[in-house]
C-alpha cells in the first residue's frame, strides 16, 4: 500500500487552499544547522520511505529528503512525489543520477563565528496553489568586501518543504520531504545596499504548491556554498500558525 502522502490529490481536491490555515514562516530566532544531511531516495522504491535511514542526524542537523524519478517513471510507487530538481541536484553534487535505492550526502556547515553573514529564509501564505518564499544575505560592507582580490559568489539554494511527522505518510522517521526548489548565484555585484552599513543578497519568487502537498506542513530551508562548494551558512523556518 502507497503512503496516504500520495493519494492525498483526491482527498484534497474540493479543498480551496485559501480556506485551510496559513502560516506565517521564518527563520528568525532559529539556531544555524551545524550539518546539513540529504537524503535522496529512488522513486522506485517504496519500502526504502517505509524504512529507516542507516543515518541518524544530531538535532542541530538540517535533513532534507529529496525523491528522486526512477526508472518506472509514473508507475513508480513514489512518483507523486518525485522531482527533477533532484536529478538537478545530484548532478551538481556528481554523485550517480537516479539512485537505485538511497544514498545521503552530509555536509558540515561552516561554524557561526566563520559564518558569511546572516542567512535568512522566509515563507508567506499560500495563495491559490502557489506561496512566496525568500532567502536573503545580510553582511557587513566591511566584511563583505575584505581584501579579496576578486569577491567571492555564492550557490543558493532554496527548498519549499513538507514536514512529515514520524509513524505518518508511512514513514517511521520524520522527514522534511522537497517539494519544489530554486537554485541560483548570487555575484558581488548583486548586492544591494542596505542600514548600518550593511549589503544585502535577495532572492524572492513564488513556488508552486505540487498535487498531495498539505499546505499547513510546508516550510522552507535554504543554504549557501561557496565557489569551492563548502557549505557557509544555512536556514530553516520556525511556522506559526495563524488564521485567514
Amino acid at each position: 500500500m502507497r503512503p496516504h502522502l500520495f493519494l492525498a490529490p483526491a482527498l484534497l481536491a474540493s479543498v480551496p487552499l485559501l480556506a485551510m490555515a496559513q502560516s506565517t514562516c521564518n527563520s528568525d530566532g532559529q539556531p544555524q544547522p551545524r550539518v546539513l544531511y540529504e537524503r535522496f531516495i529512488s522513486a522506485d522504491c517504496d519500502s526504502c520511505w517505509a524504512s529507516a535511514p542507516a543515518h541518524v542526524p544530531s538535532a542541530s542537523t538540517l535533513v532534507v529528503d529529496w525523491i528522486v524519478p526512477g526508472r518506472l517513471g509514473d508507475d513508480a510507487p513514489l512518483a507523486a512525489a518525485a522531482t527533477r530538481d533532484a536529478l538537478e541536484r545530484l548532478q551538481t553534487l556528481q554523485r550517480p543520477v537516479g539512485p537505485q535505492a538511497t544514498d545521503t550526502a552530509i555536509h558540515d556547515v561552516s561554524p557561526p563565528a566563520q559564518a558569511t553573514g546572516r542567512l535568512r529564509v522566509t515563507r508567506g501564505p499560500a495563495v491559490n496553489d502557489y506561496v512566496s518564499n525568500g532567502i536573503h544575505l545580510t553582511r557587513r560592507e566591511r566584511a563583505a568586501r575584505q581584501s579579496d582580490a576578486t569577491p567571492p559568489s555564492y550557490q543558493f539554494t532554496l527548498l519549499l518543504v513538507e514536514h512529515i511527522p514520524a509513524g505518518t505518510e508511512g514513514s517511521p522517521v520524520a522527514r522534511q520531504l522537497v517539494r519544489n526548489a530554486l537554485f541560483g548565484t548570487w555575484s558581488p555585484s548583486a548586492a544591494r545596499p542596505a542600514p548600518a552599513g550593511q549589503l544585502r543578497w535577495m532572492e524572492d519568487r513564488p513556488m508552486r504548491i505540487p498535487e498531495g502537498a498539505q499546505t499547513e506542513r510546508l516550510g522552507v530551508v535554504g543554504w549557501l556554498q561557496d565557489d569551492s562548494g563548502a557549505v557557509v551558512a544555512a536556514a530553516q523556518s520556525q511556522c506559526r500558525e495563524t488564521r485567514p
